[in-house]
């Protein structure tokens, strides 16, 4: 049996999901959990065990790791935070712009997200209580090649501005809710 793929998606397999979803809305939550630990210095090492969707555990296993550069006095071992929060958005859009292609019927020849962001260190240091210490803007290119029509690859882009989670999640203000435990 052939399946219907472009972009290596398997369509059948998309709709299929979509139409799970229609029928019961409780399949379309997605639950998401990491664990980072401290491992010296500026290190870090994130776990991520498995996830949940539709009320069922998926088991999977991956560890990222962080660490600052030398000069924001790290040990240069790995991308920082704020490399793998832009590395967050770039994946979480690029699944977009991909998916979004092959339900126009496009089959990409390439896609590239650059993304670029300004902090002020006074704000993470405490320096300036008027300085914000994260973004005050995000800025990214995307170059995306295809048969596509300008118009089409357009339309992509807004969807995926409309879409993606990680695009929603850094565009608004998000409720942080912390708890602190003292072991």
């Amino acid at each position: 049996m052939t399946r219907n793929q472009v972009n290596g998606l398997d369509l059948d397999a998309l709709e299929a999901m979509v139409e799970e979803i229609r029928a019961d809305s409780a399949n379309a939550t997605v639950s998401f959990r990491v664990t980072t630990r401290w491992t010296g210095q500026t290190r870090s090492e994130s776990v991520i065990e498995g996830y949940e969707i539709a009320g069922q555990k998926v088991e999977r296993r991956f560890k990222i790791v962080a660490d600052e550069p030398t000069e924001l006095l790290g040990g240069n071992s790995a991308p920082n935070p704020q490399e793998l929060l832009m590395t967050a958005l770039n994946a979480c859009m690029m699944v977009g712009y991909v998916a979004n292609a092959a339900l126009h019927g496009i089959e990409l020849t390439s896609v590239e997200i650059d993304t670029h962001g300004s902090l002020d260190l006074r704000g993470f240091l405490g320096l300036d209580d008027d300085v914000p210490p994260g973004y005050r803007q995000i800025d990214y290119t995307v170059r995306i090649a295809g048969p596509g029509t300008p118009e089409q690859f357009e339309a992509i882009h807004q969807a995926v501005m409309k879409t993606s989670p990680n695009f929603f999640n850094l565009n608004q203000p998000i409720r942080m809710n912390g708890r602190l435990e003292i072991a």
